[in-house]
């Protein structure tokens, strides 16, 4: 059997506003190689974007691999690493409080890819100079400052009605 590439992927999100206009960076590298991607959302949360960033890298991967996955991410990081997001899916999406756990279906995707790859997710504190994370939280700002955004369907769709005021 042939053994797994190691990739290493840092990811961000970023938004403007909480909710707001959002947007995701990732980097991947594997060796001398480098792939970098950004997307956002027109209305969407700062988890939501953290999320959608550890997935787009996942995702990118066209082959299992031995993942370190980094992030800046407590949310992230500690839902996986701590076991959170597997109690949660046990639990019918459920918190130990028995409130629903939010963003249901980007943690269905992650769980999803974390079981065809070895991953290994690492907290960093953002935004103290580590090149890698300051590229991508660059490349998720300016996403989200993109003027043509599409809708983030489970968050929209999700979110209680608007209600006018005048």
């Amino acid at each position: 059997m042939a053994t797994m590439k190691s990739i290493t992927i840092y990811t961000d999100g970023a938004c403007l506003g909480n909710p707001g206009p959002g947007g995701y960076g990732v980097v991947l590298l594997y060796g001398d190689r480098r792939k970098e991607l950004s997307g956002g959302y027109r209305r969407t949360t700062n988890n939501r974007m953290e999320l959608t960033a550890a997935i787009r890298g996942l995702a990118a991967l066209k082959e299992p691999c031995q993942v370190q996955l980094v992030s800046d991410s407590a949310y992230l990081v500690n839902a996986i690493e701590k076991g959170w997001a597997r109690r949660w899916q046990t639990n019918g999406w459920r918190r130990q409080d028995k409130k629903p756990a939010e963003n249901r279906d980007l943690w269905e995707e992650i769980l999803e890819l974390c079981d065809k790859h070895q991953v290994r997710f690492e907290w960093i504190r953002g935004h103290t100079g580590h090149p890698e994370n300051e590229r991508c939280d660059r490349l998720a700002v300016r996403a989200a400052q993109s003027s043509e955004l599409p809708a983030d369907t489970g968050y929209e769709d999700s979110s209680p009605p608007k209600t006018d005021f005048l």
